[in-house]
């Protein structure tokens, strides 16, 4: 019990050859880790809950429905790709000026990704909804859902820039361990979002009825009102980060030069993340609308460990740039234990969840009993997926925090771009293992990045990046 106790303990989670300053007490620890983690993963929580709602309440339209808008699923983040790359380079930046105590440097990289973030945000929808036909054909839409599906992506197109502008302000606040005003512009963007769905889906009043173009007009009006809260917040002159502060908006090599040797990696990464994740749905939608329609309900469940997993990292990302850039390595190295062992406990009680509730849970979304058994199967090899991937998302977070992008773009291109598509192919149809096999193939790239970026995290190198 002892030894137990001790290893969520500040000394036993750190070498005492590498403290380089007074250590905080343990408890302190985790609640400034924890201070910053829980509004984001009650953020991503929110975001899963979303996702829930829409898929159920599309779901209500008949055969196809759910396939039609998971399928521009995948599509819609290869777009804003860019975007999620800029914003890894932005948190991290940010957080180490937060560190350095250098509020004029963290002013100008925020002004830069909002420059930044315009001019990509507004060219990828631009493409979005002149390309969306081949696109979709290309992401394996099938002939019975496609004009669904093309009518929800183009709308989702008008709000890419309201998205993207919104995601780096919050980026850029999470560096500053700001974490509660993403939370909050999200719960507001949510609650938006379901009143519409629930208005614009089936028709309430004098409100049409749109179907799955009623559910794509209510994301783009909850991306919109979110954008304009991320906005406000950035308009207190008091605030660390605030647009009355005088701050440079040229986007000279002082401030461009961090971001892209960060975002420039990052984004390899998310190219790479978006290529096998393209090709894993592509493969998936081949096995028949039955059984997409089954893979998207799982990864909406899934989204529940993912939630976590993302505040926990959120947290150790922030936490990890600032204590780098107060030049106390000990503790970035201490914050990213925290994150991992607060990842396990969770871990552990969403594996209970999905081994005890698995066959229920799928059936809130579909009352089908085809569904039903199938997606029952798929949450057993979730349950067991669901201790890799928080953990290793975590990891992740700390790595990109430090500006190792290189080594978590290196470790997509191994595990997901390559190995997790062509192991989802041979097991589903050489194995002939249908969902099955694409879920157990899931479940090995989890696992295989999970142990790759835990042996760098390991051995510290980490640490001594400069940005």
């Amino acid at each position: 019990m002892n030894r137990t106790i001790h290893f969520f303990t500040v000394r036993g989670m750190l070498n005492p050859g590498l403290v380089t300053g007074e250590l905080p007490p343990t408890k302190d620890v985790y609640r400034n880790f924890i201070n910053v983690a829980w509004p984001s993963a009650v953020e991503s929580l929110l975001v899963a809950l979303i996702g829930f709602v829409d898929t159920f309440m599309v779901g209500t339209l008949g055969d196809g429905a759910i396939a039609a808008v998971g399928i521009t699923s995948q599509p819609k983040f290869i777009l804003l790709s860019m975007i999620f790359s800029l914003n890894v380079g932005i948190t991290a930046i940010v957080a180490r000026r937060k560190g350095q105590k250098d509020r004029e440097g963290a002013n100008h990289t925020l002004r830069a990704g909002i420059i930044l973030t315009t001019l990509i945000s507004v060219s990828m929808s631009v493409l979005g909804y002149i390309f969306a036909v081949p696109i979709l054909k290309f992401a394996g839409a099938e002939a019975g859902y496609i004009d669904q599906a093309l009518s929800y992506f183009r709308i989702l197109m008008i709000s890419i820039f309201f998205t993207s502008l919104n995601l780096t302000i919050n980026a850029a606040q999470r560096g500053c361990g700001n974490s509660r005003i993403s939370m909050r512009t999200n719960i507001v963007s949510n609650v938006i979002n379901i009143i519409f769905n629930i208005l614009l889906i089936n028709g309430i009043g004098f409100f049409p009825k749109l179907g799955v173009k009623g559910s794509a007009t209510a994301t783009c009006i909850g991306a919109i009102i979110a954008c304009i809260i991320s906005v406000t917040t950035l308009l207190r002159k008091d605030a660390f980060l605030s647009l009355r502060f005088k701050a440079s908006w040229k986007l000279g090599r002082s401030v461009l030069d961090p971001i892209t040797r960060v975002s420039g990696s990052a984004f390899i990464e998310q190219v790479f993340m978006r290529i096998g994740f393209f090709a894993y749905a592509i493969i998936v939608a081949r096995l028949g609308t039955t059984a997409y329609e089954t893979h998207l309900i799982c990864m909406n469940i899934l989204n529940l460990s993912f939630c976590f997993g993302d505040g926990f990292s959120v947290a150790a990302s922030a936490l990890v740039g600032q204590s780098l850039g107060a030049k106390r390595p000990d503790m970035a190295i201490l914050y990213g234990k925290v994150g991992q062992r607060l990842a396990f406990l969770v871990s552990t009680m969403l594996f209970i969840l999905f081994m005890t509730q698995g066959r229920f849970l799928v059936s809130i979304f579909k009352d089908d009993p085809t569904v039903t058994a199938l997606g029952a199967g798929i949450m057993i090899i979730l349950a067991f997926t669901t201790h890799a991937q928080t953990s290793q998302v975590v990891i992740s977070g700390c790595l990109r925090g430090a500006g190792d992008t290189v080594f978590v773009a290196i470790t997509s291109l191994i595990s997901v771009a390559v190995i997790r598509p062509a192991l989802t192919w041979f097991l589903c149809f050489p194995l002939a293992f249908g969902l099955y096999g694409a879920w157990i193939a899931l479940c090995g790239d989890q696992f295989l990045r999970f142990s790759l970026n835990f042996l760098r995290f390991c051995n510290g190198k980490w640490t001594r990046i400069r940005l």
